[in-house]
């Protein structure tokens, strides 16, 4: 062990130690409320756990990271807690890549997909990567993403080729992914998705659910990327008493294919 990893350690101690010096932390049956800077949050104990990571993260990396804590049981209000601000993200909202990336990144044996892409609604290029988080049953119960601005690294990197001789061959473009993947239907991928399908029906009767509320569910589903794994039409058909065809017809009229 060389004479720096000891240092190391005491560092993120020291950085643990003072996050969790300022929570005043009271404890419920399945939630803890976190008084954090002065603001009053409730979140379940399982996400909670993941707060002084977040802000360990946010204090080792800087200005350029948001860490975003995701509460899968409640898939409408999914952002739990944020550290950071890159994207904007704010308390009680939605998440909005997390399934479409974890379909198509083709990890079936992992709990994480990273670096992958996207822009943000304030314009800034994200890299971000994902980790789910699982209960004491192994079941999946909500995810940590960290998201990096890379504006001011795409800049200097800018800077950095203007100064070098470009080269004489051409360019050979990225491939796209390729859309076998979406087909592609992991144990992990599959878990987390299913558990979301059954948070997002929990507290209704399937039975009771009039056409437009159907509808509505279906609609939401396929903002959030959940048919983009396939076996999810059935998993959907199953929780709200309907068949495929249906779930088809449905999903055909949110996408506008129907007149």
């Amino acid at each position: 062990m060389s004479k720096a990893t000891p240092f190391f350690f005491y560092t993120i101690y020291k950085i643990l130690y003072k996050v969790v010096d300022r929570m005043h932390i009271k404890f419920y049956n399945q939630s803890i409320e976190i008084f954090l800077r002065g603001v009053k949050m409730k979140i379940r104990k399982e996400i909670a756990a993941y707060v002084p990571m977040a802000d360990m993260l946010l204090a080792t990396f800087g200005e350029d990271v948001e860490v975003v804590l995701h509460d899968l049981a409640d898939p409408e209000h999914s952002v739990a807690y944020v550290a950071g601000n890159v994207t904007g993200r704010r308390r009680g909202q939605s998440f909005d890549h997390l399934v479409h990336e974890a379909v198509i990144s083709g990890h079936d044996s992992k709990d994480y997909v990273a670096n992958y892409f996207f822009t943000a609604d304030n314009g800034k290029r994200i890299r971000s990567s994902s980790i789910l988080i699982r209960d004491e049953a192994g079941r999946p119960t909500g995810a940590m993403c960290i998201n990096l601005d890379t504006t001011r690294i795409a800049a200097a990197a800018e800077c950095l080729k203007s100064l070098l001789l470009q080269p004489r061959y051409p360019k050979v473009e990225a491939s796209a992914p390729d859309e076998s993947t979406l087909e592609h239907d992991g144990t992990n991928v599959s878990d987390m998705v299913v558990s979301l399908i059954d948070n997002i029906l929990s507290g209704c009767s399937p039975e009771k659910l009039t056409r437009d509320e159907r509808i509505a569910k279906i609609r939401f589903m396929e903002e959030k990327g959940i048919f983009e794994l396939k076996s999810s039409i059935g998993h959907v058909a199953e929780r709200m008493g309907i068949s495929k065809v249906t779930v088809y017809s449905y999903l055909d009229e949110v996408r506008g294919k129907r007149r």
